[in-house]
C-alpha cells in the first residue's frame, strides 16, 4: 500500500485546529482500506526531526503559520515529495491577507474596499462599519468588526496580539452587508457553494468551531449560477497561483454584488468544515473527498 503522511499540529495559533483536521483526515484516508497512513504531529517549524523515508505523498493539514505560509511547502519541493494544496509561492501569497488583495484588485477581481495601518493608528481611516484581521493569521483568530470608534484600539490590539514582531501592517477591511458564502476549488473545479448563517450575522473563531447554531446551507444552483460564484473562485485562484485545494470566502450584497474576502489553502476537515461537506454533495463520502484531494498532491521540484 501507499505510505502517506499526514501533517498536523504545527506552532501557529491554529494548533489545536490542525489537529482535529489532521486525525480525521489520517481516518478518513484509512477508511478507503488502501493507503497505509502515519500521523504525524509537528511541534516545531521544521521537518529534520521527521523520517519521511518511505512516503509516497504528503497529505498538509496544517494551519496557519510556517505549515501554511510556504514553509513547509519549500521543504518538501527540496525533498520531492509530492503533497497537497498550493505550492510554496502561492501558499505564502495567500496566507497574506493584504498581498492577497492586491493580487486581487490587481486581476480585476471584486474584494471589499481595504487600507493598512500600524497598531497605533489613532482612528479608522474608513467609514465604519470595518473588519480589523491581522495579515497572515486564519480560522478568525484576532479578526474583529468595528461598528463604534471606542471599539478601534481594542480590535488594532485582538489583531497585534497574534502578529509576528516583525509585521507591522494591519489590515482594514469594509464590512459589507449581507450574506457569507464559500466555494471549494480542487483541481482547478469548483465544488457547491455554502452559505454560512449564524445567530448574529458574524462567523467568528466560536461561530466556526464552537457553535452548534451556525447553519451551512447549501446555495441554490440558479442562484450560484446567476452569481458567478464558482466562475470568480476559480478567477482567484488562478490569480494566486494556486493548485490542489482551496476554500474561497465571499461576502454577497442584499443588491448581489460579489466579493471576495481570502483564500484558504488548507482548509479545515473538523466537522464544521466547508470543503469536505461541499465534496461529499457531490456524492463522495469524507474518505473519497481526502483522497480527491491527495490525488492531486505535487511538488516543485528545485
Amino acid at each position: 500500500m501507499e505510505k502517506i503522511f499526514v501533517l498536523m499540529g504545527g506552532c501557529s495559533s491554529e494548533r489545536d485546529i490542525s489537529l482535529l483536521s489532521g486525525r480525521n483526515i489520517a481516518e478518513g484516508l484509512r477508511s478507503l482500506g488502501k493507503y497505509e497512513v502515519a500521523e504525524i504531529d509537528l511541534k516545531e517549524e521544521s521537518l529534520a526531526s521527521v523520517d519521511l523515508s518511505g512516503a509516497s505523498k504528503i497529505y498538509i493539514a496544517l494551519h496557519g503559520g510556517w505549515g501554511e505560509s510556504g514553509g513547509v511547502q519549500k521543504e518538501l519541493d527540496r525533498l520531492g515529495i509530492p503533497y497537497t494544496g498550493p505550492g510554496a509561492k502561492a501558499s505564502q501569497i495567500a496566507m497574506d491577507k493584504i498581498a492577497t488583495k492586491r493580487i486581487l484588485d490587481k486581476n480585476s477581481i471584486p474584494t471589499a474596499p481595504w487600507t493598512t495601518v500600524t497598531a497605533d493608528a489613532p482612528v479608522c481611516p474608513l467609514a465604519l462599519p470595518v473588519v480589523v484581521k491581522p495579515p497572515c493569521d486564519g480560522s478568525s483568530v484576532g479578526i474583529t468588526k468595528v461598528s463604534r470608534p471606542e471599539e478601534w484600539r481594542g480590535a488594532l490590539a485582538a489583531a497585534s496580539s497574534v502578529m509576528s514582531p516583525d509585521s507591522k501592517e494591519i489590515l482594514v477591511e469594509a464590512f459589507v452587508p449581507g450574506r457569507e458564502m464559500t466555494v471549494g476549488v480542487v483541481g482547478g473545479k469548483a465544488l457547491p457553494a455554502i452559505e454560512i448563517v449564524t445567530p448574529h450575522g458574524w462567523y467568528g473563531y466560536d461561530e466556526k468551531y464552537n457553535s452548534n447554531e451556525t447553519r451551512y446551507p447549501f446555495v441554490d444552483e440558479e442562484e450560484a449560477k446567476r452569481l458567478k460564484l464558482s466562475e470568480i473562485a476559480t478567477a482567484a485562484c488562478d490569480a494566486i497561483g494556486c493548485r490542489g485545494v482551496t476554500r474561497v470566502d465571499f461576502r454577497v450584497t442584499p443588491e448581489g454584488e460579489v466579493y471576495v474576502l481570502e483564500l484558504n489553502t488548507s482548509p479545515g476537515f473538523t466537522s464544521h468544515s466547508l470543503v469536505p461537506k461541499a465534496g461529499m454533495k457531490t456524492g463522495l463520502s469524507f474518505g473519497q473527498v481526502c483522497d480527491l484531494i491527495l490525488s492531486k498532491a505535487s511538488c516543485d521540484h528545485e
